[in-house]
């Protein structure tokens, strides 16, 4: 018995987008209440292109899965076994990085780098490794 039909999976991924939009509401709405100077349109910048590639990506999977690349596939657990894998290995480098990479980050902040900027050299590094381990697992498997 089929229970997974398209019907489903679009109630269910509209409802997931729902809820997210739903929670984005709430932070912007708190952040223009508390946080400091000009956040908030860079948060919701921010949030429209997570979110515009997050359903870019769904679209190219759900419509054409043939032409979707691993990345894709792993990333929207569509893919098989190996795509899975790759995604879980390259994250778990990720996460075994990102100790020591807070830990200087935390450091830097200490000996008076300015936060912003620290942050997002965090935020660029995680995702280059992220990115880097990828490619290299997938390439080498």
């Amino acid at each position: 018995m089929q229970t997974d039909t398209p019907a489903r999976r679009n109630a269910v991924a509209l409802s997931v987008l729902a809820v997210v939009l739903v929670l984005m509401s709430v932070v912007v709405v708190l952040l223009r209440e508390h946080a400091p100077g000009n956040m908030v349109p860079g948060f919701i910048i921010g949030l429209g292109i997570g979110i515009a590639g997050a359903l870019v990506m769904a679209w190219r999977v759900l419509r054409r899965p043939d032409r979707a690349s691993t990345f894709e596939r792993a990333w929207t657990q569509t893919g098989d076994e190996r795509e899975d894998a790759l995604l879980t290995r390259a994250l778990a480098v990720v996460g075994l990085l990102s100790l020591p990479l807070v830990g200087i980050g935390t450091l830097a902040i200490g000996f008076g780098a300015e936060a912003p900027m620290v942050m997002t050299l965090l935020l660029g590094a995680l995702a280059v490794t992220g990115l880097l381990s990828f490619a290299v697992f997938n390439h080498r498997s």
